[in-house]
């Protein structure tokens, strides 16, 4: 009988302070964003260095760890139930570009593992080499098995039940808020930024962010303003634009003061979210005077988005028996 694998692949992040430094080794040593041509391992290692005590203390505000961790295990093990309703032969993994459960580890394991097909699962909805592609390089790096057991999922910007479960979101952070909150209420879309050089070499990232966006005010008959920005700018190159700080400022200043932030990029909450969003730049609002400032949760436990998943899984697993 055929028997089934699927493999969600995510960042990963510190499951304790001790566990950043060598975190951001792995994050600085991927050549897939940053691209050293001579001595990324010691770059890694300097610059990992460095920037520990600066993101231990992030990580202490929030709780000591990376909540990315709990939340992508909890989506691994629904995401296993609802596929088990379809078929008892499926088993559903987590590989992990940057920390435990490494990719690599993983990628190795399934020499030893009799699966008829190996679906890879990223939870980064949009695709970017950055994000999907480091982590499809490094499992094709490990991986010592049948490459035509191999089923590619390589984005889900625009598929519809994943688009309804961002929309799930948006109602009910807005059905929380106090009816004069409502008025002048304006939908901040926060995506992690990539540099312009990306877009420039053919990175679809920035374009399928900007669809996904499009079709959510669409679902929703584009009910209060909206704004796309983008946050985590790292380095001196040129990032896209706006950033996620300056639209609040430009904002405070338009007398604007009502605003839902939508991690729109991110599919569960972590760093980027729960510090960078919820406490950096709350500080920005609150010095620009804004009045109500609500970071919507991540997708998180959200069955929509299980739901989802599972729809993406079975219609992956179904394209590639149309195409053999």
């Amino acid at each position: 009988m055929s028997k089934t694998a699927v493999v969600i692949l995510n960042l990963g992040g510190p499951d304790s302070l001790d566990a950043v430094q060598p975190f951001l080794y792995n994050l600085f040593s991927d050549p897939d964003i940053f691209k050293i041509p001579v001595g990324q391992k010691f770059f890694a290692k300097m610059i990992s260095k460095r920037r520990a005590p600066i993101i231990q203390t992030e990580y202490e505000m929030i709780g000591g760890k990376s909540p990315i961790n709990y939340w992508t295990e909890y989506q691994r093990k629904n995401l296993e139930v609802e596929l088990r309703k379809e078929t008892e032969n499926v088993d559903v993994f987590t590989g992990m570009r940057y920390w435990k459960p490494l990719t690599k580890d993983v990628a190795k394991n399934f020499k030893h593992k009799e699966y008829d097909k190996i679906v890879l699962l990223p939870m980064y909805p949009h695709y970017s080499i950055s994000t999907t592609g480091s982590s499809f390089n490094e499992w094709e790096k490990h991986y010592k098995g049948d490459p035509s057991k191999l089923i590619f999922v390589n984005d889900y910007y625009n598929h519809e039940k994943y688009i309804e479960a961002v929309n799930n979101r948006i109602s009910e952070t807005i059905e929380r808020l106090p009816d004069k909150f409502k008025e002048n209420l304006q939908l901040i879309f926060s995506a992690h930024g990539t540099p312009v050089s990306l877009v420039k070499n053919g990175d679809p990232y920035s374009n399928q962010i900007k669809n996904s966006v499009e079709a959510v005010m669409k679902l929703r008959n584009f009910d209060y303003p909206h704004h796309l920005c983008y946050q985590s700018k790292v380095g001196p190159v040129k990032w896209l634009e706006p950033s996620t700080e300056d639209t609040i400022e430009k904002l405070a200043k338009e007398n604007k003061k009502s605003l839902l932030v939508v991690p729109i990029s991110f599919v569960s909450d972590h760093v980027e979210t729960s510090y960078e969003l919820d406490i950096e730049y709350r500080d920005v609002a609150k010095k620009c005077e804004i009045i109500n400032y609500i970071v919507m949760k991540g997708l998180n436990d959200s069955h929509a988005f299980i739901e989802a998943l599972k729809s993406i899984t079975l219609r992956a697993i179904k394209n590639h028996k149309t195409n053999e």
